[in-house]
């Protein structure tokens, strides 16, 4: 199986890869692969999910039209960047290309360098389309483990907070799905704007799935980031209920037995890791630690945030003769 580092020629006239195309991919250690089938082209896509296709438009004709169709109907495969490159400038075809689903398409009018432009920006805009949380746009998990390890890299001290909703299926299961999704969006829009406000670029907010998320904090700044956190939601969730359970305070659900109990409002529980006194040589080891401490925190009652005070002999070695010198 290739890896994702691919580029997919598909070409049925068997013609040369585009000069501008080679150009572009030569020092990005990408290999090109002229596949002459479409359904060639499609098995690859859905078996490896290469960085992008290009499509020889010229000889590709209504072949290549409905290609490009039966990729980008499929959510799996529609990821995959498609540029399509003719060698004439004709309205008409450039518009049936678009209609088919192509992201991008490459004419004559285009010089070199903005051709080979326009495929980096087709990447990257499709390696951040992809990396984002749909429903919160927030960074999704690649994005947040390139974060630490660009940070680990960088010997910077940082700290990981997991926020994770207490009593959220219940509330799912009172009122609704799309109520569900409301309070994660809601959620979201908390920890990104006291985030941003409060350490600015310092901070990162990414967003593993469902109501879990992470953030990335300077240390210095985990008590007043996390305080201010759990106030803003604590006053904005109790209006996520109608007006009985908001003023009860809670209402009655079932348990996995079917015994109804008082299901308290929605909390938030923030486990809290560091690496000023634990040393840590991969994100997943950070990831590891971080999912204890939440753990831990949903333990505890109400709103809180709880910081691991562990210490690793290494690290406090380390710690000791870098003072020492």
């Amino acid at each position: 199986m290739r890896s994702r580092q691919a580029i997919l020629f598909f070409s049925p006239a068997g013609r040369p890869v585009p000069d501008f195309v080679t150009a572009w991919v030569n020092g990005k250690g990408m290999p090109v692969l002229t596949i002459p089938q479409a359904s060639g082209v499609e098995e690859r896509v859905l078996r490896s999910l290469p960085t992008l296709v290009v499509v020889d438009g010229e000889s590709a004709g209504d072949e290549g039209l409905e290609l490009c169709s039966r990729l980008k109907r499929d959510p799996y495969m529609a990821i995959v960047p498609l540029a399509v490159v003719i060698n004439r400038h004709a309205t008409d075809a450039v518009r049936r290309w678009f209609a088919a689903g192509a992201d991008e398409v490459i004419t004559p009018l285009f010089e070199p360098g903005e051709q080979a432009g326009r495929l980096d920006a087709l990447v990257t805009r499709a390696q951040r389309d992809v990396a984002v949380n749909p429903s919160t746009r927030l960074p999704g998990t690649t994005e947040i483990e390139r974060e630490l390890r660009q940070r680990m890299e960088r010997s910077e001290l940082f700290a990981v907070c997991y926020a994770d909703l207490d009593h959220f299926k219940e509330y799912n299961d009172r009122y609704s799905y799309y109520d569900g999704d409301r309070v994660i969006y809601l959620l979201s829009r908390i920890l990104h704007d006291v985030v941003r406000g409060m350490v600015g670029e310092a901070g990162f907010v990414g967003h593993i799935g469902g109501d879990d998320f992470i953030v990335v904090l300077p240390i210095e700044t985990i008590g007043e980031v996390c305080r201010e956190v759990l106030d803003v939601f604590d006053t904005l969730v109790p209006y996520q209920y109608n007006e009985q359970d908001r003023r009860a305070g809670y209402y009655f659900g079932k348990d996995r037995r079917g015994q109804l109990h008082r299901v308290p409002l929605m909390t938030l529980s923030i486990g809290v890791v560091t690496n000023k006194h634990r040393r840590f040589t991969h994100p997943a080891q950070v990831s590891e630690a971080a999912t204890e401490m939440k753990s831990y925190a949903k333990t505890q009652a109400g709103s809180i945030f709880v910081v691991d005070r562990r210490h690793d002999r290494e690290a406090d070695e380390e710690e000791s003769g870098d003072n020492e010198a």
